[in-house]
């Protein structure tokens, strides 16, 4: 019998389902749905509107017709979006290598060395190039980035002003991002040109540039920088960083924040994203940087160590007052940018550079006076009166696009794809020749060095980059590897046949803002898509914008602020959100301008309605909306869901549901018709886009009619409410989540779901004797995850569920999620991918682990030195003086050397975050002068 890609995809076959329920304690998939789930919100999950399931060479020749449909024009648009070409050593072996690509946020940094030093390369990346001192690794594009760096001057400004100044030549797209950032927090934004360095008059927390701008312009920042910091303002600028290579950066004129993209190295434009982001700062404001910041430190040993550095900034720990609501980043992205640096080096990239630079030059040569500005890198700006359509027109019947800016102006954007005979075909498009004559300014005017860390000259043959690729791979623990049972991050199979079209020139080479005819595949495919997902929720209307989880909460909270205004109900002020709940909740609500109100958890983990309705009391008139995960946080599908949603609707509030465990209803039961009016969805988590080692991405919002004006809109329109800074944010990798819905159709997504609940209630079942269970719903089942609790094990033994998450990296596992909903806990989801075998390998490694629990307890190895408290171990180690009470077998070889599971060895012991903080180095001299 042919197996069908739900088959490859679930893990258990039919025999392994059948002890998965026979341990959970009932006869079928289908009564596992009615003991876990409320009768009165099971719907059968509304699947009726999917196209029927198709096999994987199907469903690969269907998307190579979309993306034939696709024109791949010869981008000359620019906007910060650029053509590029990607070194094939980086798409083998980094893009479309599972290793990578799979591997999760590096919060056990023991088992993630390997993406923690590509991510320091990174930082180093944008610290050299910028001239910035300190540099994170979590922003999601340019104009979220610069949203970012708005928020972060006026936090760390002394001026009490609440206006922005915003250069006229910042990206359209950047600036609709800033505004719709700024409204709810009551921030204005006060736009001029600020080209001449002179300031308008008045108070200003901060100014905001960039360089070039959009107009291709090269200004010297200097004076301007200099007259800001003296009337108390802060100054960010935004940097294309291959023009850093020639020109003298925003940090040596003495920029506060710089701010940008790294999509031009070596990530494809992908019709909008996903791309890297990043956001540098001085010393001064490392702590104010959101989001993660690698740094070094070292282990138990004493050798240097990463590890994502002054956690305790995230928004998750920070809750409602968060910063910023970051969660997921672009670390796939970010590491592709940082090996093209590594690949190239600094020589590589100034070769580069001059290159686009002489196109642009020879442009501007042959259209001469029409030329705007003499000073520029890669876009020329030509004045044409009333004749843009027209030079549009031609150029496009050449195969090129340009930008029409208005009637009268046209840009042109070279790039590295860009070759002599682009030039000539759009010359002719203007009706110029190459001998038209004029000679443009000498931009090169940066004289410090950059990139001479050795991670930036080792690499420059493919033998290296492949070795060095191999090698950092090979220090950290991914779903290649082994399952990574976190809780609330449904680390499931990302398929082959989903992935590969992501890197085909069709879907890949598509400039955001080309025309929309030339994007005609990869729109049906978006239409098919928004349909699918509006089935699956129950919802009317979805925008795919937002480029992560976090952004789609915030969209969907700005949709309801606004409905809300737009009714007069400017009162409407107050976000309920119950205590169980993720941080980026709250940190959502206070960026979208909403109060939070904390609502109670009752000791079973079930949201307290008596405390819900005195809540709503207390704000019945100031309510705008409750946010809550369903299933919750703790793991339980909640009977009295639907009583909460009315609660709410009766007091006049709308209902987000937070789409973050959608795995577990799938099929099953639809946000949109149990009483949500508002929910994000993860296609990371439930819809296969992998999680890269922290990203990619995408948080779609879905919405009821009443809502669906309030989406987000196309961000070259002002006052559309964008979120990012493309229409379709992350379109490149929507394909891998139509391959998965087009493959699985209703009946594997629905059993998917299933599975996925047998398999959690499995190891509920089996490790509650040994961790108990904390929460379960009303017959005693859990939903997709459980939690275990370790509390009372740790108060008898001294044993943290830091020890044990050590220790499973010995036995070959990522841990799950470490104290959160509930500290001291452990919360494991197994997805529907994960076999029989796997599960039970896990489960015995738990065991395993709890028997290791009981010696210290019984005094036979010492609380202060035990394999717990010495996990993990290192090859290393074991050559090194042995003065440990264990063995060295037990410390390696915990299940014996006979055992077949394959040995993962973790490249360090466990490292010293404290140190780390109080030492923060986030940009990488040579490791060893550490270990000197």
């Amino acid at each position: 019998m042919t197996r069908s890609f739900a088959d490859r995809h679930i893990g258990p076959d039919a025999a392994e389902v059948a002890r998965l329920l026979e341990v959970t304690g009932v006869a079928s998939l289908d009564a596992l749905a009615t003991a876990a789930l409320p009768a009165d919100i099971l719907d059968g999950g509304g699947l009726d509107a999917l196209p029927p399931a198709a096999s994987e060479h199907e469903v690969l020749a269907e998307l190579a017709e979309l993306a034939a449909a696709n024109t791949v024009a010869t981008s000359m648009i620019g906007l910060g979006y650029s053509d590029t070409l990607t070194p094939p050593v980086l798409v083998r072996n980094l893009l479309e290598n599972p290793a990578w690509y799979t591997a999760y946020t590096p919060y056990q940094p023991e088992i993630s060395q390997g993406r923690l030093e590509a991510l320091l390369n990174f930082q180093t990346m944008v610290c050299d190039l910028t001239g910035m001192e300190v540099a994170g690794a979590s922003m999601l594009d340019e104009a979220t980035a610069a949203a970012e760096a708005m928020t972060l001057l006026h936090r760390a400004s002394r001026s009490k002003s609440n206006r922005l100044l915003v250069d006229a030549d910042v990206f359209p797209q950047t600036r609709t991002i800033l505004a719709t950032r700024a409204e709810p927090l009551g921030l204005e934004i006060v736009t001029t040109d600020l080209a001449g360095g002179e300031l308008p008059d008045g108070d200003f927390f901060g100014v905001l540039v960039q360089t070039p701008g959009a107009s291709g312009r090269i200004v010297d920042r200097t004076a301007l920088i200099t007259a800001a910091h003296e009337r108390g303002a802060l100054v960010a600028a935004g940097v294309d960083l291959l023009a850093a290579t020639l020109v003298t950066p925003p940090g040596e004129q003495g920029a506060d924040v710089c701010f940008g993209t790294t999509q031009r190295f070596g990530v494809p434009m992908g019709f909008g994203g996903p791309h890297a982001g990043y956001l540098a700062v001085r010393t001064a404001h490392a702590r104010q940087l959101p989001g993660r910041l690698v740094g070094v430190s070292m282990d138990a040993d004493g050798a240097p160590a990463y590890r994502l550095a002054l956690q305790t900034r995230e928004q998750h720990i920070r809750r409602e007052r968060a910063t910023s609501n970051i969660c997921t980043a672009q670390v796939l992205l970010a590491i592709v940018a940082a090996m093209y640096a590594s690949y190239h080096g600094a020589d590589g990239l100034r070769a580069i550079a001059r290159r686009v630079h002489g196109h642009a030059a020879a442009l501007a040569a042959g259209l001469g006076a029409a030329v705007v500005h003499g000073s520029f890198f890669d876009t020329v700006l030509a004045h044409v009166p009333g004749g843009a359509d027209a030079v549009l027109d031609k150029a496009r019947s050449r195969g090129i696009n340009l930008r029409r800016v208005d009637a009268d102006h046209v840009a042109v954007a070279c790039d590295e794809a860009t070759t002599a005979a682009h030039i000539a075909a759009v010359l002719e498009s203007f009706g110029a020749t190459a001998e038209s004559g004029g000679e443009p300014v000498d931009i090169e005017t940066r004289t410090s060095a950059y990139l001479t860390h050795p991670a930036f000259t080792r690499y420059r043959t493919e033998t290296a980059m492949l070795r060095y690729l191999r090698g950092l791979s090979d220090k950290d623990i991914a779903l290649d590897r082994s399952m990574i049972p976190l809780g609330s991050c449904t680390m499931k199979l990302n398929a082959t046949a989903e992935m590969e079209p992501i890197t085909w020139p069709g879907f890949a080479r598509l400039h955001p803002y080309a025309p929309a005819a030339d994007a005609a595949g990869t729109l049906r495919l978006i239409a098919d898509l928004e349909g699918w997902l509006c089935a699956i929720t129950g919802y009317d209307a979805v925008s795919l914008q937002p480029n992560a989880g976090s952004q789609g909460e915030y969209a969907g909270l700005l949709a309801i602020r606004r409905y809300h205004l737009d009714r007069g109900d400017t009162h409407r002020d107050t976000c309920l959100i119950p205590s169980s709940a993720h941080g980026t909740n709250a940190a959502s609500a206070a960026m979208a301008g909403l109060r939070v109100e904390v609502v109670r958890c009752r000791e079973n983990g079930d949201v307290d309605l008596d405390d819900l309705r005195a809540k709503i009391g207390d704000h019945a008139e100031r309510l705008a909306c409750i946010m809550i995960t369903y299933p919750s946080t703790h793991g339980v599908f909640e009977h009295e869901v639907a009583e909460l949603c009315a609660l709410v609707h009766d007091a006049g509030g709308q209902v987000y549901v937070d789409g973050a465990n959608l795995n577990a209803l799938v099929g099953l039961a639809r946000p949109g018709r149990f009483g949500g009016d508002v929910s994000h969805l993860n296609l990371h988590k439930t819809f296969c886009i992998p999680h890269g080692g922290g990203g990619p991405g995408v948080g779609p919002v879905a919405v009821r009619s009443h809502l669906a004006a309030y989406l987000p809109g196309d961000p070259l329109e002002t006052g559309s409410r964008a979120v990012s800074a493309a229409h379709y944010g992350s379109a490149s990798i929507l394909p891998i989540t139509w391959a998965y819905i087009r493959m699985m159709g209703a009946d594997g997504l629905r059993r998917a779901t299933l599975t996925a609940i047998a398999s959690a209630n499995y190891i509920a079942r089996r490790l509650d004797e040994h961790f108990p269970v904390l929460y379960t719903g009303e017959h005693g089942m859990v939903a997709h995850e459980c939690i275990l609790d370790l509390r009372a094990i740790t108060k008898r033994t001294g044993v943290t569920v830091d020890d044990v998450a050590k220790r499973l990296a010995d036995y070959g596992f990522h841990a799950p999620t470490m104290s959160f909903p509930v500290a001291g806990t452990l919360m494991v989801e197994p997805t529907e991918s994960e076999n029989l075998a796997e599960l039970d390998e896990f489960c015995a490694a738990m065991i395993a682990i709890r028997g290791e629990i009981d010696q210290v307890g019984a005094g036979v190895w010492p609380a202060d030195d035990n394999p717990l408290r010495g996990a993990p171990h290192t090859a290393a180690s074991l050559v090194a003086e042995w003065t440990h009470p264990y063995s060295r077998e037990v410390a390696v070889y915990p299940r014996g050397v006979a055992h077949t599971r394959a040995k993962v060895w973790p490249p360090v012991r466990r490292i010293d975050g404290a140190f780390g903080d109080r030492n923060l180095v986030c940009s990488c001299p040579p490791v060893e002068a550490y270990a000197e």
